[in-house]
């Protein structure tokens, strides 16, 4: 697992994949959070505690410290725990820990990243792209909001997606069909085990 992409467009990409979240979650009613998500088995409030276990762990990667928490992990069975309190909040705070740890020359670091073994940092950060545009939306739809996904960002998705990711319990669920002239949303989510024309609520 690698990426060819200037270090300082890879963090550009992320960084427009977080801003894309950050406005997924905050156009989510505070009474809708501890409802259903578009992830099986997941409230709202579970996949933003994943997303900020995510954070905390890209944190430790990058600073060479070891993350042994899986609380929010793929499959946990409770990751709202990580933002029991104000979810948006706990979520911004969580990325500006994480923002202080990522520079250009970080992203060379190797790192330890199951099941994909020794990466770039880099690699785990492209990693997270998808991961966040995938929840942006899950958000989003769970709560019965509207949202169109960075189209910039969409094809560098499904084109890592199609090459790294692992399906099965806990994890990315079978591919949904879609329609031939599907957009490349629907295509990325249904590639990804989501049905964006089944509503949650």
């Amino acid at each position: 697992m690698t990426t060819t992409a200037r270090p300082a467009a890879v963090l550009d990409e992320y960084a427009r994949a977080l801003d894309g979240f950050d406005d997924a979650l905050a156009r989510v009613p505070a009474e809708a959070l501890d409802g259903p998500s578009a992830c099986s088995e997941w409230t709202i409030r579970d996949v933003v505690g994943h997303v900020v276990w995510g954070q905390d762990l890209l944190a430790a990667l990058a600073q060479g410290r070891p993350h042994h928490d899986r609380t929010g992990a793929p499959g946990a069975p409770a990751p709202g725990v990580l933002v029991a309190g104000d979810a948006v909040t706990g979520w911004r705070r969580a990325r500006a820990r994480a923002d202080t740890t990522l520079d250009e020359p970080t992203l060379g670091r190797v790192v330890t990243v199951p099941p994909f073994g020794e990466i770039p940092l880099a690699g785990f950060v492209t990693l997270l792209v998808t991961d966040l545009l995938a929840h942006s939306w899950d958000v989003a739809h769970g709560a019965g909001v509207g949202i169109r996904l960075d189209p910039t960002l969409l094809d560098g998705a499904l084109g890592w997606s199609r090459g790294h990711i692992r399906r099965g319990p806990g994890a990315i669920g079978p591919e949904v069909p879609v329609p031939a002239d599907a957009d490349l949303q629907a295509r990325f989510l249904g590639f990804l085990g989501r049905d964006a024309a089944r509503p949650v609520r």
